[in-house]
């Protein structure tokens, strides 16, 4: 049947009726929505939601050295800012010290460079690290960098057990969607395991992981997609937590997640509420998780990929619009984007305008008065439950491949989601999908060009640090810690290879992920010995090897 002239579809490519009645959205309210916080937690993870408590304004920053990046930090904690995110670099991102060959060029180029704990140090300077909680975005070489954060706090007279935050420690999406990776899944995946253990131990208050769908977005997904992605690799990392010994609702507590906002209003406020509900039913079906193990926490930040360089102030009403989706659907925390990142680092003005964004919508809008204000509104109901449908069905899919970690080393994420950025791509040069200032109502005015920091200049006074820390520690300490973070990695590359076992329908090789010595606490002591990011990641290279692409 051919397609009406008058047809509307959602980004997703979910048709779009002209009115919505009550017949459209099926099922009981007690089944599908429920009362907020409570189960299936459609309507929001706490029973009051913004009323009882703001979402948690959480820019992200990382500039150049650590010392630029603490004065911006100050600047937005000045400004309101309720949470601290982090911005590293590359060669810090793929675990490659900063006067290596390969970092040349490099450094603090999209982010702050973090060689060693005195990086770190200078970087927290003087911020309250026992009452502000910090996010990092960093995925490969995690679990050191959240070593250097214990170690910083602990010299600094805090116990491990007060300070709060996130790493994003997703794997996954590295394979599928970023390539920030350096070893092969299967040791990925049980130091990421091994990193849920440490936490519910030792840093009780610290969220293990943040499983995301943002960078999945960013790379051309859908929302269809970019829900059922997400969860595929969050079943991934429960099993395996699971095999590494830990009862569900021991870790499951604190798993986080993140989110991409973008510019659809409405199917992005259904994808939030869709997120909740499918999260709580698969994690009370699969996993007999208990309702305190079911309540999706997640961060959002607006979508980097909708930024135009074109006429960059219309930058700012993208991200308003972006920001009351994430709101609206029940964010429990959110970064709002410059204006100008589509063509630098933010400014500190776009910085502080892209916070203001978030204060105005909280304290003026009055969206917060009431939770879950669109609610019942027969379209969102609608949406929510044609997105939650959609998903599960892909979601099915990835399960009867063998899961995610198959299902990536099959090329199958990586397909879908290039097929979905080039028919988005199409859609956008043939002017179906409209994006104001590039394909329609173009002024014809070049972009602004924004001043660069001088990175050469950057680039040597961090090699300078990273040498003058190796010149000034106990070399036999540092030796000797690496020697033993060594031999207590070799376990992990020892167990049956993944890649045996990823034939469609064949059974997995049984696995005793609990037997294995814990890495963190190793991890821990060669941070305090002053080894750096990059002497770590090559001494677990060394018994890893690294990830090769197919």
């Amino acid at each position: 049947m051919p397609t009406p002239p008058d047809a509307r579809f959602s980004p997703s490519g979910l048709p779009v009726q002209p009115v919505y009645r009550p017949a459209d959205v099926p099922g009981s309210y007690a089944e599908s929505l429920g009362d907020p916080g409570e189960f299936p937690f459609t309507r929001g993870v706490q029973p009051t939601m913004y009323r009882g408590r703001l979402w948690t304004m959480r820019q992200y920053a990382g500039f150049g050295t650590a010392a630029e990046t603490n004065a911006r930090f100050r600047h937005l904690l000045a400004a309101g800012q309720t949470g601290l995110s982090v911005a590293f670099d590359l060669p810090t991102q793929m675990g490659i010290d900063s006067d290596a060959p390969r970092a040349l060029g490099e450094v603090g180029r999209v982010g702050v460079a973090i060689d060693t704990v005195e990086d770190m140090h200078t970087l927290l300077h003087e911020l309250p690290l026992d009452q502000v909680s910090t996010s990092m975005t960093i995925n490969a070489t995690a679990a050191t960098l959240l070593a250097m954060y214990i170690v910083v706090a602990e010299e600094r007279g805090i116990a491990r057990t007060q300070v709060s935050g996130t790493i994003q420690n997703d794997l996954l999406k590295e394979y599928i969607a970023r390539g920030t990776y350096i070893y092969p899944p299967g040791p990925s995946l049980r130091l990421i395991a091994d990193i849920f253990r440490f936490c519910a131990s030792d840093v009780p208050n610290w969220n293990p992981i943040s499983i995301s769908g943002y960078h999945i977005r960013e790379a051309g997904a859908t929302a269809v997609q970019e829900l059922a992605f997400t969860f595929a690799n969050t079943v991934e990392y429960v099993k395996r937590a699971i095999d590494a010994g830990l009862p569900v609702d021991r870790f499951a507590p604190r798993l986080s997640f993140f989110f991409a906002a973008h510019n659809d209003l409405f199917e992005e406020v259904a994808k939030f509420r869709a997120a909740r509900r499918m999260y709580a039913r698969f994690m009370r079906e699969r996993f007999g998780a208990s309702d305190a193990s079911c309540r999706l926490r997640f961060h959002t930040q607006t979508g980097g990929v909708t930024l135009t360089a074109q006429q960059p102030l219309n930058n700012v009403v993208r991200v308003a619009v972006q920001t009351l989706a994430a709101t609206l659907g029940g964010t429990q925390s959110l970064h709002t984007n410059g204006y100008d990142e589509a063509l630098s680092l933010p400014t500190a003005e776009a910085a502080t305008l892209a916070l203001r964004t978030q204060q105005i919508v909280a304290y003026e809008s009055g969206i917060a008065g009431t939770v879950d204000p669109l609610a019942g509104s027969y379209y969102v109901e609608a949406l929510t439950d044609a997105l939650e449908r959609q998903a599960m069905e892909l979601l099915v899919k990835v399960d009867e491949m063998g899961g995610a970690e198959r299902a990536i080393a099959a090329g199958f994420f990586q397909e879908e989601i290039g097929r979905s950025a080039y028919a988005h791509q199409l859609r956008v040069e043939s002017g179906e999908a409209v994006v104001v200032g590039v394909n329609r109502f173009d002024d014809g005015a070049e972009p602004p060009i924004i001043p660069s920091p001088d990175f050469s200049r950057l680039e040597g006074e961090q090699v300078a640090r990273v040498r003058g820390v190796r010149g000034g520690r106990d070399a036999a300490r540092v030796a000797a810690a690496l020697a033993a973070l060594s031999q207590a990695a070799a376990p992990y590359a020892d167990h049956p290879s993944d890649d045996d076992d990823r034939a469609a329908g064949s059974a997995p090789a049984p696995r005793d992920d609990g037997a294995l010595p814990p890495l963190m606490p190793l991890i821990v002591e060669a941070v305090r010995a002053r080894a750096s990011v990059g002497e770590i990641s090559d001494t677990l290279q060394g018994r890893w090897g690294q990830f090769r692409p197919a």
